[in-house]
C-alpha cells in the first residue's frame, strides 16, 4: 500500500495529525474541542495522551480510530484517510490494521473469553477455523489467562476483563493498538499488569496510542502529549525532556513532525 503522500508505509508516520479542528453542536451555536493539532507518531512509538477532562482526547481518539471525524484537517493513519472512509471500507481496515482498548472492556457478555477473542479473526477470515482458536489461546495465554479462557466475562475480575480485551485487540496482529483510558476502571496494581503488557507489546514492535488521567503512568511512557485548551500544549518528543507529570510545567508546543525516531522492524506474534 502506498500513502497519500507517495512515500513508502515502512518510511513514513503510522498516525499523521495534520491541522485538526473538530466542532460539535451546542443550542443554536458551536463549541471548539480541537483547534489545529498537528503531530505524527512513528511506528514503534508508545505515545501517552493527557490533558484535562473536555479538551479533546478522547475525542482526538475516537478520530485516529475512525469513530469521529474532524471538522477541518486530515487524519491519516497507516496511510489511509481514515475520515474519508465508507462505514463498509472502516470496518474491513480497522479489522486489518487496529486494536482498540476500551475503558469498559466491551466484551460480549455472553460469549466466553475465548470467544471474544475469536470473533475479530471470524470477521477478517485470513485464518481457518482451527487457526483462529490456536491463535486465541495463545493470545490468552501471553495475557495470563490461559486457565479463565471458558468463562464468561461476568465471572472474572476487571483487571482480567481488561486483559481478555487487549488479547481481543491483538487477535488480527494489527500494528497499531489504540487504548482510551484502559486502566481508568482498575486499581493501582492492575492498571500496572496492564501497563506491564502494554510494554511488552511496543517491544515487539507494535505502536500504541493511549489516552489516560493517570500522571504516573503517562510519565513513565517514552513520549507524553499534553492537550490544553484544544491545542497541543507539550509534547515531550520535541521537546527532547522527560515528561514529569508534574504540575505547572511549562514547555512550549512543537509538533512533533519536526522529530522522527527510526523505524523498527516489525515483529509479530506466533499465531
Amino acid at each position: 500500500m502506498i500513502s497519500v503522500d507517495g512515500r513508502s508505509p515502512n518510511h513514513q508516520p503510522i498516525i499523521q495529525v495534520q491541522n485538526v479542528v473538530k466542532r460539535f453542536p451546542v443550542g443554536d451555536g458551536e463549541i471548539t474541542v480541537l483547534k489545529g493539532v498537528n503531530f505524527d507518531v512513528m511506528p514503534g512509538e508508545f505515545v501517552t495522551i493527557v490533558g484535562p477532562s473536555g479538551n479533546g482526547k478522547s475525542t482526538l481518539l475516537n478520530m485516529i480510530t475512525g469513530i469521529d471525524h474532524p471538522s477541518e484537517g486530515d487524519v491519516i493513519v497507516t496511510g489511509q484517510k481514515v475520515h474519508t472512509l465508507s462505514e463498509n471500507e472502516l470496518a474491513i481496515w480497522r479489522g486489518e490494521h487496529l486494536g482498540i482498548i476500551f475503558q469498559f472492556f466491551q466484551l460480549l457478555p455472553a460469549l466466553s473469553l475465548l470467544k471474544n477473542v475469536i470473533l475479530p479473526m471470524d470477521f477478517v477470515k485470513k485464518l481457518t477455523p482451527k487457526e483462529r482458536k490456536e491463535r486465541a489461546l495463545h493470545l490468552l495465554d501471553t495475557v495470563g489467562l490461559a486457565d479463565q479462557a471458558q468463562k464468561l466475562p461476568s465471572q472474572v475480575s476487571g483487571g482480567q476483563q481488561q486483559r481478555a480485551a487487549i488479547a481481543r485487540a491483538l487477535a488480527n496482529d494489527p500494528p497499531l493498538l489504540v487504548a482510551d483510558e484502559p486502566t481508568g476502571n482498575l486499581d493501582s496494581e492492575t492498571s500496572d499488569a496492564v501497563f506491564a503488557l502494554f510494554e511488552q507489546q511496543v517491544a515487539l514492535g507494535k505502536t500504541l496510542a493511549m489516552v489516560t488521567h493517570s500522571r504516573s503512568l503517562a510519565a513513565r511512557t517514552p513520549r507524553v502529549i499534553e492537550i490544553r485548551d484544544g491545542r497541543i500544549y507539550s509534547d515531550s518528543k520535541s521537546e527532547g525532556v522527560k515528561w514529569g507529570g508534574g504540575e505547572g510545567v511549562t514547555l512550549s508546543p512543537v509538533h512533533s513532525s519536526d522529530r522522527r525516531s527510526p523505524t523498527p522492524s516489525p515483529v509479530h506474534l506466533q499465531k
